[in-house]
């Protein structure tokens, strides 16, 4: 045993009996390696490091086998590791992963040069149709220069996949790592979304009372998130209204925010929601809002009543707004039994696709139990991560 196996697939089981192999250039941002091997593994992906020997002058190989479990390939030999690997062979790798890419590593394979291990590896994966993934960084001038552009344009004519670097001064970065896993998982994983429009709406919505003070819940965001992360994962085209909630939005997702109910209605009034294949409304939405005071309310009142007014029906509205889409809406509610009848209500009522059910326990949890009801009154129960049970969810709609 490894100390790389304690945390192999403890995050998901996406990447399960995946075999990545991990090319490693002489990049100074190649320290970051550990913690990418690492975070592929916990998506249960076997790593198979690949380093040149200038990226053994900036970070050692025992870090990297440490972090991968597997002693890194620092040179070919008889063994023709290439081959072994990314080759025309039974067993070979699902992706070679180059990153960090160094310009100089980005022109020797974009004209088939094959001068070190690294570069091999390449044009071997080329050969035999293995998926590549490179992530460049540098200095800004190098990855500027007009030939390593064309170089880029040329890889990508052949089908290579770039994620572009993070430009931050004179540096072209490397992207973070959950971007680089995220797109490591859609390019070899389920797939079964490949281009269908998906909208998520999530988070919680805050209505202001006056200058200061406002009404809002204590929605996460997590499922939110755990839909957007899991739909994109499996190749969607995904976009995100997002509320107040403080769960992090991947970098990568096409975003709008929106604070209030009104800001929600504007988005839907200035946006093409029919285009969306399908659109999830998970979003914790206050049933009422109320007119905002100017200015900020004293704080010397005995008391202080709050007329409140019912919010519009965000859900009647998707429906009418998205005749053809598939829609699936959510219901909170304080006990089972009585949340799974108020969800077929809403299921009836609105004409939708399918409804989640679930309980008051739920929010702020990372775990969570739910009854997805599709509109014939079928009803599944579902427990475990909210991350898991998000991509169950897709599965259901998906072999429906």
């Amino acid at each position: 045993m490894h100390p790389s196996d304690d945390i192999k697939g403890i995050k998901s089981k996406i990447l399960l009996n995946k075999k990545i192999i991990l090319g490693i250039t002489g990049s100074i941002a190649s320290v970051e390696d550990v913690k990418l091997s690492r975070e592929l593994i916990r998506h249960g992906a076997d790593v198979i490091p690949v380093m040149s020997k200038a990226a053994t002058k900036i970070i050692h190989p025992d870090s990297i086998e440490f972090s991968t479990g597997n002693k890194p390939i620092l040179e070919l030999t008889g063994k023709t590791e290439h081959v072994f690997y990314c080759g025309r062979v039974k067993e070979k790798g699902d992706l070679l992963l180059i990153s960090p890419c160094t310009a100089n590593t980005i022109s020797k394979i974009a004209h088939g040069i094959d001068d070190n291990n690294i570069t091999t590896f390449a044009s071997t994966a080329i050969g035999s149709n293995i998926p590549i993934l490179i992530v460049p960084a540098m200095h800004i001038s190098m990855y500027d220069h007009k030939i390593v552009q064309n170089n880029i344009k040329i890889l990508k004519e052949h089908g290579i996949k770039f994620i572009d670097p993070h430009i931050d001064k004179n540096k072209a970065r490397l992207a973070n790592i959950e971007e680089i896993v995220s797109k490591v998982i859609r390019l070899i994983g389920k797939k079964d979304f490949v281009d269908r429009r998906i909208l998520i709406i999530g988070g919680s919505n805050s209505e202001p009372i006056d200058d200061v003070r406002f009404i809002s819940n204590r929605s996460s965001g997590k499922t939110a998130i755990s839909f957007v992360k899991n739909a994109y994962y499996r190749g969607g085209k995904v976009e995100l209204w997002y509320g107040c909630s403080k769960e992090k939005v991947p970098n990568f997702i096409k975003t709008l925010n929106f604070k209030s109910i009104s800001d929600l209605l504007y988005l839907l009034k200035s946006n093409d929601i029919g285009r969306f294949d399908i659109i999830i409304l998970c979003a914790s939405l206050s049933d009422y809002t109320l007119d905002k005071i100017q200015g900020k309310i004293k704080s010397d009142k005995e008391k202080l009543i709050l007329e409140l007014k019912q919010s519009p029906k965000i859900i009647s509205m998707l429906r009418k707004k998205a005749p053809n889409s598939i829609i699936i809406g959510f219901k909170l509610g304080e006990n089972n039994k009585k949340v799974i009848k108020d969800a077929e209500k809403l299921l009836d009522a609105h004409k939708l696709n399918y409804v989640v059910a679930n309980v008051l326990s739920a929010i702020n949890s990372e775990e969570n139990k739910v009854w997805f009801i599709d509109e014939s009154g079928n009803k599944k129960l579902l427990k475990g991560y909210k991350i898991d049970i998000a991509d169950n969810i897709l599965d259901l709609i998906q072999n429906q």
